[in-house]
């Protein structure tokens, strides 16, 4: 039966499906395309909810200031390097290759004003700070949204152990049933992407089929080149040892987190293979990996990048250099809210189209575009962030003097 597929057969079938309305039935294709508006307006619907707890949880989890010290500064520290990195690397491919160029017609009637432009980076940082949170929750302006959710978290790690203890359970399982709302939302994708993909065909031609796969690539190529080419280089400038046999001893969490497309599932056996097969102390895996999980999200800090670029493009836009850097601070904030689940930057996507105001129909049927391909860059995706954070904890480790033993192999 179709609905008992995994859910990226269940997805790829929707395409297919959605495709064939366009092309078969076109004057069916009005009918089914309310169902990719629901599906979209449902995941806007957790975004600041979802976010919010998981970064209060995230951040006030860490435990009591002190635990924010030095392990904590090299642990934030990396994990900002990686994720800056990534998203560089994501932004420089975007301009690059330039996937969304093609679509212009999408971009009829939109006003390019209405774009955000922000003067300087210290405007940026002043928009993070929101005067009122309540209203900024309300107006959606999640950039303000985190920073409050950053330094409640902080505040909380401040308290006595009694309510600190509360409070962090009190987010954290908030969080936890955020998560379940999103997964339930994310498992109507199929029937999101039938209505997403037969509006998109009917609307722009078959010709858009090869815009996604420009994207896609556009997309591959990037996660490649931060797992095969950035993250060694950092684990070697910093360690001075050969990436290889790090590589080797997760490769078995790097399968699982390929297969779960979740980095939260696959934390368990990354706890477990760091510090058996390599060397890493408890006092460190237990500190680096968990936040890794919640925060380190370079797969899906270089994905939001490249993707609202790609959107940009296919509304015919091009961002000033000024708008582009807010997409760099936002994708970074927009990362560390990422919860470890499949298709969780999906939703944060959007995240990134409120903050230089992308946020129209036609850029939500783009983002329908890519959900229909998500699926395989999610689990790739998954790969990188768990790598990152697995070499996260051995850098950390060994700058705190500990000997990295991979098997008996010096690397």
């Amino acid at each position: 039966m179709p609905w008992k597929w995994p859910l990226h057969w269940q997805v790829f079938a929707g395409m297919i499906l959605g495709g064939l309305i366009a092309v078969v039935l076109p004057e069916q294709a009005p009918n089914v395309a309310p169902l990719g508006e629901i599906f979209l307006r449902l995941l806007r619907m957790v975004i600041v909810p979802l976010i919010f707890t998981s970064i209060v949880s995230g951040v006030a989890s860490v435990g009591e200031p002190r635990t924010l010290g030095r392990l904590g500064a090299k642990t934030v520290a990396y994990y900002l390097l990686t994720s800056l990195v990534a998203i560089l690397l994501g932004l420089g491919l975007a301009n690059a290759i330039r996937p969304g160029d093609g679509l212009e017609v999408l971009g009829s009637g939109f006003d390019a004003d209405t774009l955000q432009r922000p003067g300087s980076l210290g405007e940026i940082l002043i928009r993070m700070i929101p005067e009122n949170v309540v209203r900024a929750a309300f107006e959606m302006d999640v950039l303000g949204l985190i920073f409050f959710g950053i330094v409640l978290g902080l505040a909380i790690t401040t308290l006595p152990e009694k309510p600190r203890i509360f409070l962090t359970d009190l987010f954290q399982n908030g969080f936890t049933v955020m998560m379940k709302l999103t997964q339930g939302i994310i498992r109507l994708a199929p029937l999101g992407v039938i209505g997403l993909i037969a509006g998109a065909i009917s609307t722009m031609g078959l010709s858009v089929i090869g815009q996604v796969g420009m994207y896609f690539a556009t997309i591959g190529i990037g996660l490649s080149l931060h797992f095969l080419v950035a993250l060694p280089l950092i684990y070697w400038i910093f360690t001075k040892r050969n990436p290889l046999p790090h590589y080797r001893v997760m490769s078995g969490a790097m399968q699982l987190a390929f297969s779960t497309s979740s980095s939260s599932a696959t934390l368990p056996l990354t706890l477990r293979t760091v510090e058996k097969d390599a060397g890493v102390s408890n006092r460190v895996a237990s500190f680096v990996l968990p936040l890794g999980s919640t925060v380190n999200m370079d797969g899906t800090a270089l994905y939001e990048c490249a993707g609202v670029l790609f959107i940009a493009q296919g509304l015919g836009v091009d961002l000033s250099f000024s708008q582009q850097i807010l997409v760099v601070v936002t994708a970074l904030l927009a990362s560390i809210g990422a919860a470890g689940i499949p298709s969780a930057g999906l939703v944060m996507i959007f995240i990134v189209l409120e903050a230089v105001n992308l946020s129209t129909p036609a850029a939500y049927a783009l983002v329908g575009l890519m959900l229909g391909v998500d699926r395989p860059l999610d689990m790739f995706r998954t790969v990188v962030n768990v790598t990152s954070d697995s070499i996260g904890a051995a850098i950390v480790a060994h700058s705190e003097g500990e000997t990295l033993d991979y098997g008996g192999s010096n690397g």
